[in-house]
């Protein structure tokens, strides 16, 4: 038990210690990225505004939900119902995949002896992150431009940043040292993370359309939408998270039960990653 609980806490210390790299490097992923191409970071935002841009279309004048049905029986814009649940959920894809592929992407540095690979995933995690921030600005701002800003209630919006950044990246250390050995991982994510757009649900609201609390149930045991659906309750809905104490606290056991495992899985691997790469 005791070597177990030092395993658990050796790698926390360890990206504790090296704060200041992990920014730099942070940093330096995330401009590096697009350092090949004449339009450079602004690669970063043209795909998230291209699919809202899309979605917004289709589904605005395709379908006609020109206003999204909230529970309460409230409604708001579909483009603001829209933006407020695809801003997080760009940030989970890109930090999933980008944290499952650290070490492959790292790999010359992995090789090093005297390199701490377990700050990798967090690294990459943490490079997904300027682009989110940025975005949450514009929401921000969006919201406020239609009339529709929350006022305190809008910066929860922090806590369920700091939530999901601490939900993928407990996922990442599991995915990041398995794909060592299984590189079918990344399709397989890819695919789940197509699926998982439309069962999250982030373009539909699933309290507005289900009344079955079978399937709700089914529904809510997916630890994103806790996030997705925190975001809309900070912009939409003036809901606190406190409101929600059963299901804030069956994610962060969600969390808690990722990231031991993880942790766990990447220690126990990490002597084997060199050998492999």
């Amino acid at each position: 038990m005791l070597n177990l609980c030092k395993s658990m806490v050796s790698i926390p210390v360890e990206l504790y210690k090296n704060r200041m790299l992990i920014a730099r490097l942070s940093y330096n992923d995330f401009k590096t990225r697009f350092s090949g191409s004449f339009f450079g970071i602004f690669w970063a935002f043209v795909q998230p505004v291209v699919t809202v841009l899309v979605f917004w279309f289709v589904f605005q004048y395709g379908f006609g939900a020109h206003r999204a049905q909230m529970a309460g029986g409230a409604s708001v814009p579909f483009v603001l119902f829209l933006v407020s649940g695809l801003v997080p959920w760009f940030f989970f894809a890109e930090a999933l995949n980008g944290g499952t592929n650290a070490l492959l992407a790292y790999n010359y540095l992995v090789k090093k002896v005297v390199f701490q690979i377990s700050i990798l995933p967090i690294v990459k995690v943490s490079s997904a992150l300027f682009v989110h921030l940025t975005f949450i600005g514009i929401t921000l701002i969006l919201f406020l431009g239609m009339g529709y800003f929350t006022g305190w209630y809008a910066l929860q919006v922090i806590y369920y940043s700091i939530s999901l950044f601490l939900l993928v990246l407990a996922m990442s250390y599991l995915t990041c040292a398995v794909v060592v050995f299984f590189r079918d991982l990344r399709e397989i994510i890819n695919v789940v993370l197509t699926v998982g757009m439309w069962l999250t649900p982030i373009l539909w609201n699933l309290e507005a359309m289900i009344e079955e609390p079978i399937l709700l149930f089914v529904f809510y045991l997916n630890p994103v939408y806790y996030v997705i659906s925190g975001y809309r309750n900070s912009l939409i809905n003036q809901i606190g998270f406190w409101e929600r104490p059963l299901l804030s606290l069956y994610f962060w056991g969600v969390v808690l039960l990722v990231g031991m495992l993880g942790l766990l899985t990447f220690r126990r691997l990490k002597g084997h990653f060199a050998d492999v790469l």
